[in-house]
């Protein structure tokens, strides 16, 4: 019998032109809620419309997933940007994403900040501030707003009232303070896909996580990640899929399960 209900999220949608990157047709299938690329990293109006489409056709929630404007450097990317930018950028991804869905007839679930722009919310408070309040301002209490769980981007916007999911990754290792491990070091992302299917399990069931230097953390989460752009990443997705189901997991969309704010 299930025991807990988690989200299961991807990045997806974040080709454009005649670049393809990641394998959403594989990873689609076996995920619940889908972060759609919208431009500013990634992702063209035409792969949007196809992401919207093939997401609904797998009964996935969709979301937008905004960035820094950094396409040569897929968002990852430091910026000076002031928190009126950080909304201004929010507002603008997130209306085009939402009138594809429209008029494919679905409806937004949630919002998640890509890349740098995450980590920045999480070491700059009115930034994370300024993502609270475009989320309230674009959704209501009703849209969700994807936050790293445990940190002071998660708690800044819940304190605002904003309905938070609190998010652990699969296939990325963890400082002891609940934060990522920058990619520049070795070891920051996993891609062995029964580690990465390990750690969402520990995370969901147990609420723990194992740190890069050994150390186990407490850590509460409603969604877990897995991003696209990891190399293998299908089969990743499909054996976490497989873990947290085994775990006694009911894996499935955040609107059906999350509280509202």
């Amino acid at each position: 019998m299930a025991t807990k209900s988690i989200d299961l999220n991807c990045d997806m949608g974040e080709s454009y032109g005649r670049w393809t990157l990641g394998a959403d047709e594989e990873i689609m299938p076996w995920i619940t809620s889908a972060n759609v690329a919208c431009g500013f990293h990634g992702g063209d109006p035409h792969v949007m419309r196809k992401t919207v489409a093939l997401a609904l056709r797998h009964g996935v929630a969709i979301g937008s997933h905004p960035s820094l404007p950094d396409l040569m450097g897929f968002g990852r990317r430091v910026m000076d940007v002031t928190p009126q930018e950080v909304k201004d950028y929010l507002c603008y991804q997130t209306g085009a994403l939402r009138e594809f869905v429209r008029a494919a007839g679905g409806d937004l679930q949630h919002v998640k900040p890509h890349g740098i722009l995450y980590n920045m919310m999480e070491k700059e408070e009115p930034l994370a501030v300024a993502a609270g309040e475009a989320v309230l301002e674009s959704g209501g209490k009703e849209l969700i707003l994807m936050a790293l769980a445990s940190g002071k981007y998660d708690a800044a916007c819940r304190k605002m009232g904003a309905r938070v999911a609190s998010e652990g990754f699969a296939d990325r290792a963890y400082n002891v303070d609940g934060t990522l491990v920058s990619r520049k070091i070795a070891g920051s992302l996993i891609t062995d896909p029964e580690r990465a299917a390990a750690q969402a399990v520990k995370m969901a069931a147990e609420g723990k996580v194992r740190t890069l230097d050994g150390v186990e953390v407490d850590i509460s989460v409603q969604t877990i990640c897995c991003h696209g752009d990891t190399p293998g990443a299908q089969k990743i997705v499909r054996t976490v899929r497989e873990a947290l189901e085994k775990a006694g997991c009911r894996v499935r969309p955040l609107r059906e399960w999350l509280p509202k704010a």
